[in-house]
């Protein structure tokens, strides 16, 4: 009768092709999930919807319109004449800037008008008027 040692003498194998297969597959799902994490810079509201509502830019400054007529540049609650300060200030940087303009569905048309010609006078060409899409 011939009895085995306790040792294992075979090395064990190292599958390398599933563990690529794994680590590319995180790398896939990090990066999807990574893309459907947008940054908001932005108040929250609720935006009327269009049907072609896409914008592409570089450097882009959110000015949100709420329900109350309050004024949002970025998330800093100001009046007309702060939001005319700020974008001065985002101006003299000497970036070309683009503002989205959002306004709630609910919010005054006299504010939003307001605005737009507040940025109209301040010569900023560059301005986007953000719905959700209606698809």
């Amino acid at each position: 009768m011939q009895l085995r040692s306790l040792r294992t003498t075979s090395k064990p194998k190292l599958m390398i092709i599933p563990m690529i297969d794994i680590i590319f597959f995180l790398l896939v799902f990090f990066m999807m999930s990574m893309l459907s994490m947008v940054v908001q810079r932005s108040m929250p509201v609720n935006l009327p919807t269009a049907s072609a509502g896409a914008v592409d830019i570089q450097r882009k400054i959110p000015i949100t319109i709420t329900e109350d007529g309050s004024i949002y540049v970025e998330q800093d609650k100001m009046d007309l004449n702060g939001m005319v300060k700020r974008l001065q200030l985002e101006k003299a940087k000497g970036e070309d800037i683009t503002i989205i303009l959002r306004a709630d569905t609910k919010a005054q048309y006299g504010a939003f008008v307001q605005v737009l010609d507040t940025l109209k006078t301040m010569q900023l060409t560059k301005i986007a008027v953000a719905t959700e899409s209606s698809k």
